[in-house]
């Protein structure tokens, strides 16, 4: 799974697309699912935000299959191998085109509340969904910003078939999608919660954009998107794959070490990763393993491995332009609190904090003693087992440190909200410690 929900999404996706801010750009959401994702998107543009009322045409007796779309403006895409395949009848078809017609105009009454739509002529027009299975919806969705005038249409979805821009280039000016897997079998295998959206929240979308000043061009305050950059991450003598954002005026920068079979892409890393950007922190995301070492399953229960190889990211990210002068700090998940606390017991790496997200960082052992940063432990109020795993090793520490319980969450902190806690937790932990002049002089 890439994302964790729709707003998730929405985030990766606003970073495909800085170069549009600026330009005199309208956002539109398709409803339901792909309003959480434009909204997110169109804060971190800056941009007026819209829906795009289409409604997928779904085989009768196979409603999720999509056999067409229809729009807003008499705009109607009918996939006729989809029709023939599935042999419907032009009589089913008329039947099924009415029933939406109706949903869809009932829809502009209740998400607009008698506003009309804004207005795309001579504009960019970026089209936004949470993905794209068949394309109907979306063909239908930029055949609309065609016939009201656009003068560009930008498709932009957060996953999609790796095949998506042959059925759609013709449709779009451009395609922007970060994820494009071989395996796709429904856009709802890609997210941790993919839960229906519904219309009230669609509504509140809606609401929030309007309540925000109007673009003038630049960045609303709190909305910048950070300087975000693929990077080859050198530890000793391999190269790990990475990303690096950093928001102008950093305060410090945040490097993860993921859980045992998880990656840079983990969904709950992102989303955490996130919500520290917006507080004004940076992050590196990276691979502690190569994808080799990946399949042998006792590398990533070795702490000293995984925290030699953060050390060694923590050395290449202090000789990067973007880090020059910020305190460095640890987000450990798993067994990767295990390699953050290790990795910051060493004399030298000069970690201004640690933060530990359902952690094992009794796999430290012998280290925790020498850890000298600011500690925090997060822990799901029923995750028992690694409660007291937590509690035995906060014992060990000497540091500065907390301990705190996210009631009702598991492991994963898959539970609505929790997540949300943690960052919450997270982004005060570091935000309160990574103070630059504490721990800049480097002493060897």
């Amino acid at each position: 799974m890439y994302f964790v929900d729709r707003r998730d999404a929405g985030r990766q996706l606003a970073a495909r697309l800085k170069h549009l801010k600026g330009s005199d750009v309208v956002v539109i959401g398709l409803p339901r699912g792909g309003v959480p994702v434009a909204a997110e998107v169109a804060c971190a543009l800056g941009a007026p935000l819209d829906v795009c009322l289409v409604r997928k045409l779904g085989v009768p007796f196979q409603p999720e299959l999509g056999m067409g779309a229809i729009g807003e403006g008499g705009v109607r895409v009918i996939n006729d191998e989809v029709v023939r395949t599935a042999r419907v009848t032009q009589d089913e078809l008329a039947e099924v085109e009415a029933r939406e017609r109706e949903v869809l105009e009932s829809r502009a009454r209740r998400y607009r509340g008698g506003r009309e739509p804004l207005g795309l002529k001579d504009r960019v027009v970026l089209v936004v969904d949470d993905g794209v299975a068949t394309g109907s919806t979306a063909r239908a969705a930029c055949r609309i910003a065609r016939a009201r005038g656009a003068a560009r249409v930008v498709l932009a979805v957060p996953v999609a078939p790796h095949d998506w821009t042959t059925r759609l280039g013709a449709d779009a000016d451009e395609l922007v999608c970060p994820h494009t897997p071989l395996a796709f079998y429904a856009v709802g295998q890609f997210y941790t919660d993919f839960s229906q959206t519904e219309d009230d929240e669609v509504v509140a979308c809606l609401e929030e954009a309007l309540a925000r000043p109007a673009s003038t061009g630049r960045t609303p305050p709190g909305h910048a998107l950070p300087e975000d950059r693929e990077a080859d991450v050198r530890a000793g003598p391999l190269v790990l794959r990475g990303q690096l954002t950093v928001p102008e005026g950093a305060l410090g920068i945040v490097v993860f070490a993921h859980g045992s079979g998880s990656s840079r892409h983990s969904p709950r890393n992102r989303f955490v990763a996130a919500g520290l950007n917006r507080a004004g922190l940076g992050t590196l995301l990276f691979d502690l393993l190569t994808e080799e070492e990946g399949t042998d399953r006792s590398n990533v229960f070795d702490t000293d491995l995984l925290a030699h190889r953060l050390a060694g990211a923590t050395a290449w990210l202090r000789e990067q332009p973007e880090a020059q002068g910020l305190a460095i700090g640890y987000f450990g998940a798993s067994t990767g609190a295990a390699a953050a606390l290790w990795s910051a017991a060493e004399p030298g790496t000069r970690i201004a904090a640690v933060v530990s997200r359902g952690g094992r960082p009794d796999l430290a052992g012998p280290r925790l003693p020498a850890v000298t940063a600011p500690t925090l432990l997060i822990i799901g109020g029923h995750d028992h087992t690694v409660l007291g795993l937590n509690r035995a090793a906060q014992a060990r520490l000497r540091c500065e440190n907390e301990l705190a319980v996210v009631p009702g969450a598991t492991h994963l902190f898959e539970e609505p909200g929790t997540l949300e806690k943690v960052t919450d937790l997270a982004r005060g932990w570091f935000t309160d410690h990574m103070a630059p002049a504490a721990h800049t002089t480097a002493r060897f």
